[in-house]
C-alpha cells in the first residue's frame, strides 16, 4: 500500500495515484521566520529599553502612544508570521503516476493551480546553488515542455535529484506506455481494414 492513498485532491482522475507530495525545504522557511524573530525581539526589546532610555515616556499619553506602537508591531508581526507559514504550508507539487499538479498560494486569497501531463516533459534540469542548498541537500527543479509555459520550477525542495529521477522515470513510463496504445491501436485498425 502507497503512503499517499489516503490523500486526494480536487480534479484527482479517479484511477490516479498520488506518488509523491512536496513543499518546499523546511531550512526555505525558517530563513524567513528569522526575520520574524528579530522583530520579535525588537519589540520586546522596546518594551524593556525605551522607556529607561527615554524617560520622558513615563507620561500618561506619551506611554499609551508608546504601547499602542508596540502592540500594532506585534499585531503586524504575527500577520506577517502567518501569510508565511500558509504560503508554506499551502505551497505544494503533487506527483502522480499521470501528471505533475502544482498549486501555488499567493498571499492570503490568491491560489494558483497548473498541471503538467508526464507525457508532455522534454527536459529536466536540478539547479542546487550555494553551500548550504549543498549540504542540506535542497534546490530548484525546472521541467521543461513544450507547451505555451516552457518552465515549471519546484522551488527550494528537500532532494531535487530524488525527484528528478522519479518524474524522468515516470516520464519514460508514460511514453512507452503511449507507444503501446498507439501500436494496439495501429494494429486494431489495421486488422479492421483487412477484414
Amino acid at each position: 500500500m502507497h503512503k499517499f492513498n489516503q490523500f486526494h485532491f480536487k480534479g484527482q482522475k479517479p484511477k490516479e495515484e498520488i506518488l509523491l507530495v512536496v513543499h518546499r525545504h523546511w531550512f526555505d522557511i525558517f530563513t524567513q521566520f528569522i526575520v520574524i524573530l528579530f522583530m520579535l525581539l525588537l519589540s520586546f526589546g522596546g518594551f524593556l529599553f525605551v522607556p529607561i532610555l527615554l524617560p520622558y515616556f513615563s507620561e500618561k499619553f506619551d506611554t499609551n502612544l508608546f504601547y499602542f506602537i508596540q502592540n500594532s508591531f506585534i499585531i503586524f508581526t504575527w500577520l506577517l508570521f502567518f501569510i508565511i507559514w500558509i504560503d508554506y504550508y499551502f505551497d505544494v507539487w503533487i506527483v502522480t503516476n499521470e501528471r505533475i499538479v502544482n498549486i501555488e498560494q499567493n498571499g492570503l486569497f490568491s491560489r494558483g493551480v497548473s498541471e503538467l501531463e508526464l507525457q508532455n516533459i522534454q527536459d529536466i534540469t536540478v539547479e542546487v546553488m550555494g553551500i548550504i542548498p549543498t549540504l542540506l541537500n535542497y534546490g530548484n527543479l525546472y521541467v521543461q515542455t513544450a507547451a505555451e509555459k516552457e518552465r515549471f520550477v519546484f522551488h527550494n525542495v528537500p532532494d531535487p535529484y530524488a525527484i528528478k529521477d522519479l518524474v524522468m522515470n515516470l516520464q519514460k513510463s508514460s511514453e512507452k506506455k503511449e507507444a503501446n496504445d498507439l501500436g494496439a491501436l495501429i494494429r486494431k485498425e489495421i486488422h479492421s481494414e483487412l477484414t
